[in-house]
């Protein structure tokens, strides 16, 4: 690419960034109550006013109205801001370090991916297939122009990763019968793997879990709690505790009974696989029990989010920086 116009087109990526981030605000705040993100127009959530293209400017809006809605003065979140200057600023951290190559484009998609997975799962505590399962998708499809090895590499990396964390959902639920793991942190595994192939996944692996327990730590000596605010206590002095939910229990698919011996060993694989752990606890009538953090729970996606891109943008600084051997072999290059 020619000098002179070089800095026209890293503007016109940061734009672009500061644009898909806006777009990434209506997923963190649809798609988890399954909404659509194309219609209807954005809109004030108290006064329901649709938003003025001239209002929707990324980051312009936000300061000009100073953070409240035109019509009703609602304030408006700052992690619209927040995203919207993040995703241009981590396209242009792409751009510098991969340049104008296929491999940038990579970076970008899965930067579109990791986003509002990170804000959803750090606000609401769960990561919808809606992303999670066309990310692994994506993951593939865009190593088809590196070639067949980066394409298998990918493969191998999202299998690998959500067996990884298969299993580690399998025995944290044998060790302490509830879950040690979020059930969408395996397919976010996946997707990190798909991207990056599995040469990253123990480098991930070890990041998230090293910056997530020192985060957590860090809290709980803080603030008492390493994951929210803990519910309200009753305002009743009086009124008896709630009732203690029943255990969960692990009902195998392939344990159902009436089932033949082939059809038996046939769900097998989709009950190791793929089948919920554990089942929700239920209450005294029967239904579903609304789970709550604990104390000491944090949501480890946003640290597998933050661990993939450390890996993506800074893997070849930090293997430079500390002891070349080991670390080379932990951070997969």
């Amino acid at each position: 690419m020619p000098a002179p116009l070089e800095p026209v087109f890293v503007g016109f990526l940061f734009f672009a960034g500061l644009s898909i981030g806006s777009f990434l605000n209506v997923v963190i705040a649809r798609v988890p109550e399954g909404l659509s993100v194309v219609s209807p127009r954005s809109r004030c959530p108290k006064c329901e006013q649709p938003i003025a293209w001239y209002d929707n400017v990324p980051v312009v809006s936000w300061l000009v109205l100073r953070g409240k809605c035109r019509g009703c003065g609602t304030p408006i979140s700052p992690r619209y801001l927040l995203v919207e200057l993040l995703t241009g600023l981590l396209f242009l951290a792409a751009w510098a370090r991969f340049g104008w190559d296929w491999p940038l484009v990579l970076a970008l998609v899965l930067l579109t991916f990791l986003i509002p997975l990170t804000f959803i799962d750090a606000e609401r505590w769960i990561l919808p297939f809606e992303l999670t399962l066309p990310g692994i998708a994506f993951g593939l499809l865009v190593r088809i122009p590196l070639g067949l090895s980066p394409v298998l590499g990918g493969l191998k990396g999202a299998v690998l990763g959500y067996l990884v964390f298969r299993a580690l959902e399998f025995f944290g639920w044998l060790a302490f019968r509830k879950e040690a793991l979020g059930a969408g942190d395996k397919f976010l595994m996946a997707l990190i793997g798909a991207f990056l192939s599995w040469r990253a996944l123990l480098a991930v692996v070890f990041l998230s879990s090293l910056q997530g327990a020192l985060f957590g730590l860090a809290r709980l000596w803080l603030t008492g709690r390493a994951g929210p605010t803990a519910p309200e206590a009753s305002a009743d002095p009086q009124a008896p505790p709630p009732p203690e939910p029943a255990p969960p229990k692990m009902s195998w698919a392939f344990l159902a009974p009436g089932l033949s011996f082939g059809r038996r060993l046939l769900l097998v694989p989709y009950s190791v696989l793929l089948q919920n752990i554990p089942d929700d606890p239920v209450d005294e009538g029967g239904e579903e029990v609304e789970w709550t953090p604990e104390a000491t729970n944090l949501p480890f996606g946003p640290w597998l989010a933050a661990a993939a891109l450390e890996w993506l943008l800074l893997g070849p600084v930090m293997v430079d920086l500390l002891p070349v051997g080991p670390v080379r072999t932990v951070m997969g290059f």
